[in-house]
C-alpha cells in the first residue's frame, strides 16, 4: 500500500427548448426533494469562450450561507487579529463586479494575430476575483476539518455531485481525520435558462450546504478563475485545515488510501510542501486548433513547467497559502492545471509524481479490462474518469467484504 497512494431562435425551437428545460427542472427538483428527505437531521447548521462583464447577471445577489442568511459567521478575535496582520481580509471582499476590458491590448501586434477565440480571455484576464453567490465559511471556521475535498463542477452536473456525496465525497471521519467536502461552481452560461438553473442550485445548496459559487460564467477558460478564487477563499476562511484534495466530479477517490498517504508524508516530515498527483513533465502547448487544449503561439511559446493532471491531486494547506500569494503576481492562463504548475515553478517547487494517481485512467487504453478491475481501485488513490454509474458501482464493489484480491496488484 505504501507504494500507491459552457440568440434567440425563432419558430418552434424556443418553446421546445423551454419545455425541455421545464421537464428537466421537474426531474431535478424531484431528485433533490428525495435527497432532502434523506438529509433530514444532517444539515443543521465546458467549452465556450471567456465572457466579459455582460455575462455576469447575478452581481446584486446577496451571498447565501448554509443558514439561508446573508450574515456571515463571526470569527474569533484571535483569528481576526492574525489575518489582519497578514493583510488577509476577514471575509470575502470582492463585492462589486467591475470587469471592463483592457483596451490597450487591442493595439498590440501580437493581439491582432491572436486567434479570435482567445480575445475575450486576454482582454479580461486582469479580472481575477469575483463576488460570491453562495458561500460557506463555516466549513472551516469550526475547526473540524482536517482534509478538505474540493470538487470542480458545473450547475448542470447535479447527478455527478450526488454520486460524489454518496461515495468519496461523503463527509465522515477516517482514522480520526474529519473529511469535509465543497463543490466549486460559477454561474450558468449565456443561452441557458439561467434563472431556473440558479434557483435549482440554491435549492440544492439548502439541502446539502456544500457549494461555493462565484459570479463568473462556468466555461473552460474560466477554470483558472475557480482556482484563484478558491485559493483566496481558502486563505481567508480555512486556518485550521491541514490538507486539500482537489479534483473533478468524475473521478474515483479511495479516501482510505488518501489518508494513508498523508500519514506517511507527515511521518516523514515531508508535508509542508506537499503537492502530489499524476505529474506531467516536459509537455509543450498543443497547436492543434481542434483540440480543447489548443494554445496559439501568440499566447504562450515555450515548454510548460511540470504540472499535475487536474483530475485529482493532494496538497498541504501551507503550500496552498504560498500558491495564493504567488498566483496574484502571475497572469491568468486558460488551462488551470498548467497555471498551478506555473505557480509552483515560481516557488521553485516541482510536483511529486505518484503512481496511485491515475488521471488518464488505469491504462490509457479505454477498452482495457484493467479500467474496470476493482482490485486496482482498491490499491490506487485517484482514477479519472468514470461515469456516475461506474463510480457508484465501483465504490460499492471496492468496499464490499466479498471482494478478495488474491495478491497485491501493481502495474
Amino acid at each position: 500500500m505504501d507504494h500507491f497512494f459552457r440568440r434567440k431562435r425563432v419558430g418552434l425551437l424556443k418553446p421546445l427548448l423551454s419545455l425541455s428545460l421545464v421537464f428537466a427542472s421537474f426531474l431535478m427538483i424531484h431528485k433533490l426533494k428525495v435527497a432532502e428527505k434523506d438529509a433530514v437531521g444532517l444539515k443543521h447548521v465546458r467549452d465556450t469562450p471567456w465572457c466579459g462583464p455582460e455575462c455576469f447577471s447575478y452581481k446584486k445577489r446577496i451571498v447565501k450561507n448554509s443558514f439561508g442568511s446573508s450574515d456571515l459567521p463571526v470569527l474569533s478575535n484571535t483569528v481576526d487579529a492574525q489575518r489582519v496582520s497578514n493583510k488577509t481580509p476577514a471575509s470575502w471582499d470582492a463585492q462589486v463586479l467591475n470587469c471592463s476590458e483592457d483596451a490597450s491590448v487591442r493595439t498590440q501586434d501580437w493581439f491582432k494575430r491572436l486567434d479570435p477565440r482567445f480575445h475575450q480571455f486576454v482582454l479580461h484576464r486582469h479580472c481575477r476575483y469575483f463576488p460570491m453567490l453562495i458561500n460557506h465559511p463555516e466549513k472551516c471556521t469550526r475547526g473540524e476539518a482536517h482534509i478538505l475535498m474540493v470538487v470542480k463542477s458545473v450547475i448542470e452536473q447535479h447527478d455527478r455531485r450526488e454520486a460524489v456525496r454518496k461515495t468519496w465525497g461523503k463527509e465522515h471521519t477516517v482514522d480520526g481525520k474529519k473529511i469535509k467536502t465543497l463543490f466549486l461552481l460559477g454561474s450558468p452560461t449565456t443561452g441557458k435558462d439561467t434563472k431556473n438553473l440558479q434557483k435549482l442550485i440554491e435549492y440544492e445548496d439548502r439541502i446539502y450546504g456544500d457549494i461555493l459559487q462565484w459570479d463568473f460564467m462556468d466555461t473552460f477558460f474560466n477554470l483558472t478563475l475557480k482556482e484563484v478564487n478558491f485559493l483566496k477563499w481558502f486563505d481567508i476562511y480555512c486556518s485550521d485545515v491541514q490538507f486539500i484534495f482537489k479534483g473533478d466530479d468524475d473521478v474515483f477517490v479511495n479516501t482510505q488510501n488518501l489518508v494513508q498517504l498523508i500519514d506517511f508524508k507527515v511521518e516523514d516530515r515531508k508535508e509542508a510542501n506537499l503537492f502530489v498527483g499524476d505529474t506531467i513533465s516536459k509537455a509543450i502547448p498543443i497547436r492543434n486548433r481542434q483540440s480543447k487544449y489548443y494554445i496559439p503561439r501568440e499566447l504562450y511559446d515555450k515548454p510548460y513547467p511540470p504540472y499535475v493532471g487536474g483530475g485529482g491531486f493532494l496538497m498541504s494547506s501551507k503550500l496552498a497559502r504560498r500558491l495564493f500569494v504567488v498566483s496574484e503576481d502571475l497572469e491568468l492562463y486558460p488551462i488551470d492545471d498548467v497555471f498551478l504548475g506555473m505557480c509552483l515553478q515560481k516557488l521553485h517547487l516541482v510536483p511529486e509524481m505518484h503512481p496511485g494517481f491515475r488521471t488518464f485512467g488505469i491504462t490509457r487504453r479505454k477498452v482495457s479490462s484493467m479500467n474496470s478491475e476493482p482490485c486496482f481501485y482498491k490499491n490506487l488513490i485517484v482514477v479519472h474518469k468514470l461515469s456516475v454509474q461506474e463510480l457508484l458501482r465501483m465504490w460499492n464493489v471496492v468496499h464490499s467484504e466479498g471482494l478478495v484480491c488474491a495478491r497485491k496488484v501493481s502495474i
